[in-house]
């Protein structure tokens, strides 16, 4: 069993956050439009669009022996974004290595998120998530998230998924 080991990001970690969401998000490359991808791979090369989140989130991440191979960006309410109400907090660009799929990260990652939002007093955790991307919404789902809204985003139906926290 790989010893994967969970923890709060930082701005030192950024550059292999950015290679996670590059390969991550790299796998719709054939699924979304040519515009699409190069908007989101100018987003992700771009250090600027990370500093930013870190400024109005916590970032977690999950490494093996220090490598970053998974992160998720836990923005809190009063950040009104997109379909995000000001009321809710959101989590934002969750990714795990093509080569960790499958391992139960991107589920504990979530979860770490949630339990980071109740320890801080939060009452709705959303997230956004789209047609194509099926192993996500099932684990959402088997967390307890259930699906508000849709919208068309990138020519893509996309969710709004909101979670109650309950103390």
């Amino acid at each position: 069993m790989d010893a994967y080991t969970y923890r709060f990001g930082n701005a030192s970690d950024i550059k292999q956050i950015q290679e996670v969401c590059l390969l991550s998000y790299g796998q719709y490359i054939d699924i979304v439009s040519a515009e699409t991808w190069l908007k989101w791979k100018s987003n992700f090369e771009n250090e600027k669009t990370f500093l930013d989140l870190l400024d109005i989130s916590t970032c977690f991440v999950c490494t093996i022996e220090e490598k970053v191979i998974a992160c998720a960006f836990l923005i809190p309410h009063g950040n009104a974004f997109l379909h995000f109400e000001e009321t809710w907090c959101y989590i934002r660009l969750l990714g795990v290595h093509p080569k960790h799929v499958g391992k139960g990260i991107g589920k504990k990652i979530t979860q770490n998120c949630m339990d980071y939002a109740s320890e801080k007093g939060e009452k709705i955790i959303a997230l956004h998530t789209s047609e194509f991307q099926n192993a996500a919404r099932h684990i959402y789902e088997s967390l307890g998230f259930k699906k508000q809204k849709q919208f068309l985003l990138y020519d893509k139906n996309y969710w709004i998924y909101t979670f109650e926290i309950k103390k």
